[in-house]
């Protein structure tokens, strides 16, 4: 019977190798009749995507766009829309390439559906927090869903840059500081997102971006140069590119910083040696906003040799900046572009709209009418219930003196601050067509939950006091607004209505814009408004309860050591309200772990678990060692901290073995009990020290992590494997290989455990 059934198997894979190289086939043999009728031209038109502009009537052309449309000369539109780019607008625009271009080649259409498309899941570096791969990866679905019944393509999504500099606003779009968690968000992301198959009509392209090593900008200020050794590299910022090329990604997206001092869009060690010749990666790139253009910035050429730069380092599609269109012909001409690379890059792009099936149907799954509607229901019952749980699950609790969490709702409990009763902010940044006013404010969720006259209010402060700050983000949608009353009068109010409380919940945070793209911030914690308010609640003598909404690593110190409890929750999403009313009151119990580490102040940055050793490691009672003078050398809250309010007791670390060969493996376990009076969820992660290597190896890095429930008084033995992959790393001749040594393995509830066993590779 076993070799019957895997005589089996081998057939049914046999099948499938066989009829993916059919189709394969039939690929190659389409695309290569089209593109002996194209031009040149027509060729270098597929590599240009402007950003279009939508109103209710359709797209808003200019004259030289249109006539560029009518001539075939744009493979692709980047939406630059809220609510107007509908069917209705995705038919107009598809009308432009199939009813006048000489070849009628269907467009791509593509837009930033970055965590959640018309419904919003929290912000991605919240919904990292949760640890939970297949609840990522049901988000990216959902959002693929509605994007392709909207008529999309394609998102500029997963982000993947290793982030370890808060000051960095694009720290709220990625996974956070680990290279191995976010390998395992960006497979997720890209398995949602892309659904086994782009022929599916939910499902739309993924891109990988920033390529490359984006979040390691100087100084945490967008847009900065990254300098890093290639091991380094290698090792760390690398990884979670690769997990999402290894995943079958479909494009990846360059990024604006340099790279041994050449743009990441013109540089051909990154885009053609690692990513096609040692990854490859078969999918097309496309470059980020305008960034040939802006390579001449940069001071490594003028309009014709930046064009040359990024189509010889493999940049195929051009985002908006049209330098392709402008020079490409010239250089092919003259003999600096070959037109082999022109046809190259033409032919994986009309691939990746084979694979959409947008030649069988260039409207794909929306009807070609005036009318078309939605195919999938927008904001449906399943997704506004998985955001939900999406939020909940992104929540960490980051401290909870004497359990004042959850509240008693029989308590008077006065909720305070700017966002309590927000909507705006509640979905964050890069939200898509999300609307704002489909977002449930915790106010509104306590009104429904306890219904009206419940609890006391006050606003407490303006969420941004300062006009400069404040008119910059209205200028991006902020829909900011200041009250009539002075901030000493909004103060005054709130400490009146906290005097009448048992409890005091204040909620603050940051405006939705001031994280993501260009919001880098020097100084991170809570503006000055808001920290003048917690301090005058905190003279009331009153328990309080702090509620963050915020994109990034906040310094916290004061907050940690003067209030009763804290609650991350980030920009949650749609139903951000009815998920932190859940577990304020005890109907949800936090399970999340930070993904990123936050500092006690700005002078730690960069922070991170993961670090290398010194040669003088850190001793309290020395000062002749790597450490400050004014502050620890510890963040405030670790990479995989959080609490709940469960209580987790882990034994100590058992192994199956003390020594493991090339060609073995080792079992490394830990017996978890909940001996707190609530059932909750609790993320085991384990990690491992190389002693001694050929390079300096770091104190600790994440190798797995398990996500386990337990009802009070139950108790569980979680496993992990060991394996040498597991230990081997990018030596200095960037070789990935395990070397023979000792090792520690932790196992505990974050990257601060001293829970561990030491065990010998041979």
């Amino acid at each position: 019977m076993r070799r019957i059934f895997a005589m089996t198997a081998l057939a049914l894979l046999a099948c499938v190798f066989a009829c993916k190289k059919s189709a394969d086939a039939e690929m190659d043999s389409f695309v290569s009749k089209l593109m002996k009728q194209m031009t040149l031209e027509e060729k270098i038109g597929q590599l240009y995507m402007p950003a279009v502009g939508f109103n209710d009537e359709g797209p808003i052309l200019s004259e030289e766009v249109k006539e560029k449309f009518d001539k075939g000369l744009i493979g692709g539109v980047l939406d630059t829309y809220e609510n107007a780019f509908t069917p209705k607008a995705a038919v107009k625009m598809q009308d432009l390439a199939m009813d006048k271009s000489r070849l009628k080649i269907p467009l791509l259409f593509g837009f930033d559906v970055i965590h959640g498309h018309r419904t919003i899941f929290p912000i991605p570096l919240g919904l990292s927090a949760s640890w939970d791969m297949d609840l990522i990866k049901r988000t990216a679905q959902i959002a693929a869903g509605e994007a392709a019944a909207d008529g999309l393509h394609w998102t500029f999504s997963p982000m993947v840059d290793i982030a370890r500099d808060p000051r960095w606003g694009r720290v709220a779009e990625g996974a956070g500081e680990d290279p191995y968690l976010g390998g395992e968000v960006a497979r997720a992301l890209v398995q949602g997102y892309q659904q086994g198959d782009l022929g599916n009509p939910k499902a739309i392209m993924a891109c990988v971006k920033h390529f490359g090593l984006y979040g390691a900008s100087e100084a945490g200020r967008d847009y900065n140069t990254t300098d890093m050794s290639r091991i380094r590299m290698y090792n760390e910022y690398l990884p979670p590119y690769k997990a999402a090329i290894d995943a079958g990604v479909a494009t990846a997206m360059t990024s604006f910083n340099e790279i041994d001092g050449m743009p990441a869009t013109g540089n051909k060690w990154l885009l053609t040696d690692l990513l096609r010749g040692q990854w490859g990666f078969s999918g097309f790139v496309v470059t980020d906003y305008n960034a040939i253009a802006e390579m001449e910035q940069h001071g490594v050429g003028d309009s014709a040799k930046v064009a040359e730069l990024a189509i010889n380092a493999g940049s195929d599609m051009d985002m908006v900046s049209a330098r392709y269109l402008d020079e490409l012909p010239a250089l092919v001409k003259s003999g600096k572009v070959k037109e082999a690379t022109i046809n190259a890059a033409c032919r994986r792009i009309l691939e990746a709209k084979y694979k959409l099936g947008l030649f069988n149907d260039p409207y794909r799954g929306i009807r070609a009418t005036e009318d078309a509607e939605p195919a999938e229901q927008i904001l449906a019952p399943e997704a506004l219930a998985l955001s939900k749980e999406a939020a909940v699950k992104s929540m960490v609790l980051l401290k909870n003196d004497k359990e004042i969490l959850p509240l008693n709702p029989s308590k008077r409990i006065a909720f305070i601050g700017p966002l309590v009763q927000n909507q705006r902010d509640l979905i964050g940044n890069w939200s898509g067509v999300g609307d704002w006013r489909q977002a449930v404010s915790l106010w509104s969720a306590l009104e429904e939950k306890y219904g009206k006259g419940k609890f006391l209010y006050s606003l407490g402060c303006n969420l941004v006091d300062d006009p400069a700050l404040r008119n910059m983000l209205n200028s991006h949608r902020g829909n900011l607004t200041l009250d009539s009353k002075s901030p000493q009068q909004l103060i005054s109010e709130a400490v009146q209505v906290a005097q009448r409380a048992d409890v005091v919940v204040a909620v603050l945070g940051e405006s939705q814009g001031m994280s993501g793209e260009a919001a880098s911030r020097t100084n991170i914690q809570l503006l000055d408004n808001q920290a003048e308010l917690l301090k005058a609640l905190k003279k009331t003598g009153k328990p309080v309860v702090l509620v963050l909404m915020n994109g990034r690593p906040l310094a916290l110190q004061w907050e940690h050591d003067n209030l009763d409890a804290i609650l991350e929750t980030w920009f949650a999403g749609t139903q951000a309200g009815h998920a932190i009313a859940d577990v304020l009151f005890g109907d949800a119990n936090p399970s999340g772990k930070l993904t990123i580490s936050f500092p006690r102040n700005a002078g730690q940055i960069p922070i991170f678990y993961n670090h290398k050793n010194t040669g003088r490691p850190f001793v309290a009672v020395e000062k002749s060692t790597s450490r400050y003078l004014d502050a620890p050398n510890e963040p405030l809250y670790p990479f995989g901290f959080g609490l709940g309010y469960s209580a987790f007791e882990y034994s100590d670390v058992a192994l199956s073995a003390t020594e493991m060969t090339m060609k073995g493996s080792i079992e490394a376990s830990v017996t978890v009990s909940n001996t707190g009076q609530y059932a909750g969820e609790e993320i085991v992660q384990l990690y491992i020290r190389d002693l001694v290597g050929s390079t300096t190896r770091p104190v600790k890095e994440l190798k797995g992590f398990k996500k386990i429930a337990l009802k009070p008084g139950e108790r569980t033995e979680v496993k992990f494997v060991i394996t040498p992959d597991m230990l081997a790393f990018y030596n200095a001749d960037l070789r990935f290989a395990a070397e023979p040594g000792d090792f520690h393995v932790f196992i505990g509830e974050s990257s601060a455990t001293n829970n561990k066993a030491d065990f010998k590779l041979k």
